[in-house]
């Protein structure tokens, strides 16, 4: 069952396919924010996944993330959620993000639980598939 207080924690080491050269979110061969935002939603995910019932899913609707601090490709990052709030569906969290050296990001991402089978007919339709 969820409830508050669940908590994830994942380690990568950065690549440079997830450097911001590589990703084209900018030109340094620096962790980039989208790859650091998606290691934030899949450790989020990861974190409540368990507690779901069978064909439901979550989805990643909101990110209010500070990215403080560059960290270069090799180097270790840290991601740690905690699911601080329930309303309903929507599930929210509190998000800092480590690397070897010190914080580098910090905020809240929500997700919201859905069936997944008519998420996905919904969004076929819009496709006409």
């Amino acid at each position: 069952m969820l409830q508050i207080g669940i908590k994830g924690k994942q380690e990568i080491s950065v690549e440079e396919k997830m450097s911001a050269r590589a990703i084209k979110s900018g030109e340094l061969e620096v962790f980039a924010t989208p790859a650091m935002i998606a290691f934030v939603e899949n450790t989020a995910l990861e974190s409540v996944k368990e507690y779901l019932e069978e064909g439901t899913g979550t989805v990643g609707t909101k990110v209010n993330i500070s990215h403080i601090a560059a960290t270069p490709v090799g180097m270790k990052v840290t991601c740690e959620t905690e699911l601080v709030e329930i309303d309903r569906r929507r599930l929210k969290f509190s998000v800092v993000v480590y690397d070897e050296k010190e914080k580098i990001a910090e905020g809240e991402h929500e997700r919201f639980v859905i069936d997944c089978a008519k998420f996905m007919e919904k969004a076929n339709a819009k496709a006409g598939l």
